[in-house]
């Protein structure tokens, strides 16, 4: 006898499995973890630091 299938469950699935899809591709296209964002800062500080104290002044 063959398996009695609930079609509720199966959209349902379905359904999360695109939304699932959806966020992994959102996350790898604009998502950064707190500890890279927070590097990416830093680095950038460091940056204009270094580029500021290059700057000759001519008074």
């Amino acid at each position: 006898m063959t398996q009695v299938t609930n079609l509720n469950r199966f959209r349902k699935d379905r359904a999360r499995a695109e939304k699932r899809a959806t966020a992994d591709a959102n996350a790898a296209k604009h998502g950064m973890t707190k500890a890279e964002r927070l590097r990416l800062a830093r680095e950038a500080e460091k940056a204009r630091k270094h580029l500021d104290g290059l700057k000759f002044e001519d008074e």
